[in-house]
């Protein structure tokens, strides 16, 4: 188990979700033990990137409180991702958690303020890459996760990944539960990414219909299509009728687009993730709508039964 982080109540990381986190939610989960993540982009500017860090920092100041962190979009498209980079150093963050590119120069700056580089991957060709831009830590983003997800079943792109990364690994796909957290521990993960549990709380900055839709629907009701956002991503089938579009009917783009990622507050991009909705497999055991300091709780509870049970199980097969 790699523990990089202090004040943890469990191996956890919320993950940093587009237009959903914000810095209640983070703030939340810091203030119990989880470490609270969210993309930069959620902010409209910069500027706002910065008011948004000051504010976290100052909510947390003195309190026996787990780390935050960062997500940036490291894709020549966000023209952003620079100045959100100098934000993060001047604030010191100590989580930058990176997607849609590793880039060396940019995980040495980091780690030059002694903050941690985390990467977001679907396949060990990504997860080599981003070892070699000597990233702290890998996110296994796993079949059945929310948002832009891999395929690849969790226990053979973890096994495959840890025969030649050692730094830290956290698993991504269809988490929600505690005993889920420890499950991806005995896998051979040091930490539990969690995305769409944390979608269906009170702090969430999301319409309360895409919470309730994710309280109604089951993994039957998720989508795996590039058709949305141009790259393969999990959506609520419900949320693309809504939409006002035919889920069986969808054409993928001849391009990869990603000015909905980028600019994701422009209006004339409004149908992605905006009027979609993403979510993984795992929304058919989600049946409520709590707090984040509840749900912790809960997950805490949860976690520490599964690894009782786990022990008195495994007990039984000692010689």
């Amino acid at each position: 188990m790699n523990q990089l982080f202090p004040n943890l109540r469990l191996p956890l990381i919320a993950a940093p979700m587009f237009l959903t986190s914000g810095p209640d939610l983070v703030v939340a989960c810091c203030e119990n033990g989880v470490v609270g993540t969210f993309p930069a982009l959620n902010q409209r500017s910069t500027e706002g990137l910065d008011q948004w860090l000051t504010d976290i920092e100052a909510r947390l100041a003195g309190k026996h409180a787990a780390p935050y962190g960062v997500n940036l979009i490291v894709h020549k498209t966000n023209p952003r991702v620079m100045d959100d980079l100098a934000v993060c150093e001047k604030h010191k963050v100590p989580l930058i958690i990176t997607s849609l590119g590793a880039v060396p120069e940019l995980v040495g700056r980091v780690q030059a303020w002694g903050g941690q580089v985390f990467h977001d991957i679907i396949s060990a060709r990504h997860a080599k890459k981003a070892a070699e831009a000597g990233v702290d830590g890998l996110i296994l983003v796993t079949g059945g996760a929310g948002g832009h997800a891999g395929n690849l079943n969790p226990f053979a792109l973890l096994g495959e990944v840890r025969q030649f990364f050692k730094g830290t690994i956290i698993l991504a796909g269809a988490l929600g539960t505690g005993s889920d957290i420890a499950a991806a521990q005995m896998m051979g993960a040091d930490y539990a990414y969690m995305g769409t549990r944390f979608v269906a709380t009170e702090e969430a900055i999301v319409q309360d219909a895409y919470k309730q839709m994710i309280v109604d629907t089951t993994a039957a009701d998720i989508l795996y299509t590039p058709a949305i956002s141009s790259i393969a991503a999990n959506f609520l089938r419900p949320s693309i009728v809504a939409a006002g579009l035919d889920p069986d009917q969808l054409t993928a783009p001849q391009s990869v687009d990603l000015a909905h990622v980028t600019d994701p507050h422009n209006k004339s991009h409004a149908k992605a993730w905006k009027d979609v909705w993403s979510a993984g497999q795992g929304v058919g055991n989600i049946h409520d709508v709590p707090t984040a300091q509840q749900l912790i709780e809960r997950l805490e509870n949860e976690y520490h039964a599964a690894i009782a049970q786990f022990t008195t199980h495994a007990a039984a097969f000692k010689n």
